[in-house]
């Protein structure tokens, strides 16, 4: 009974002190992730092509000057801002000095009445000159079955998307910021904070060493104050 408890005492703490770990983990990739973002903005020459370099600069301002590739341009479904559902417009920006970059240039509400109808979006003329923060490429969503070329789309594979439209995009997107003087698109684009869910580990944490401490109050009781008791009466 001992050996069992200590082990069960022993393994519960250290899966508390690793969630703790964790924590400081997320915190201190917080810390990065804010100080990227109070940066300077990233010259367009620096983006990143390789994968690796890209996760670098996740989370960077970056300033793009191109063209749109209108005719590309893809609605992700099902996807949420403050709570109501709708699109995510996501185009191509074809880059003045080279190469493609995708651009989750905002979004839209769902109609209510035809889920399926798509907002116009004004033409820009070109070149094009935004302001954006470096991201990862649009977050996948469950689906059903393959995914169709047309324009509402669930998900957006980026190697895929690449090959389908022959443009040779780089290894990540750019959440594009509302400008100052900028013409009114109609999109909506108050992107949420990555999340890096720091509570959750100390919660768990706080868990474990719990029952670390309920086996430990447990054997005492049972295996030593309990026996000492039954022998003074």
């Amino acid at each position: 009974m001992l050996l069992a408890a200590l082990g069960a005492a022993l393994l519960t703490a250290r899966l508390g002190v690793w969630q703790v770990s964790r924590a400081h983990e997320k915190e201190a990739l917080q810390a990065t992730l804010e100080q990227r973002g109070e940066a300077p903005p990233l010259a367009q020459a620096a983006l990143a092509r390789e994968p690796a370099e890209a996760a670098l600069q996740h989370y960077r301002r970056v300033t793009l000057r191109g063209r749109w590739a209108e005719e590309r341009t893809v609605f992700l479904a099902n996807r949420q801002m403050n709570g109501r559902p709708g699109f995510v417009v996501v185009t191509p920006l074809v880059l003045a000095d080279g190469g493609a970059v995708l651009v989750q240039r905002g979004w839209v509400p769902r109609d209510a009445a035809d889920p399926t109808r798509l907002p116009v979006l004004p033409r820009a003329a070109a070149p094009v000159e935004l302001v954006g923060l470096i991201a990862p490429p649009p977050a996948r969503w469950v689906q059903l079955g393959e995914e169709s070329p047309g324009a509402i789309r669930q998900n957006l594979d980026l190697d895929s998307f690449s090959r389908e439209t022959g443009l040779a995009l780089r290894p990540l997107s750019v959440l594009q910021l509302e400008a100052p003087g900028a013409a009114a698109d109609g999109l909506e684009r108050q992107w949420p904070r990555p999340a890096v869910d720091v509570h959750k580990h100390y919660g768990y944490a706080f868990q474990w060493f719990a029952l670390a401490g309920l086996i430990t109050i447990l054997y005492v009781w049972f295996q030593l104050v309990r026996p000492r008791l039954r022998r003074q009466v």
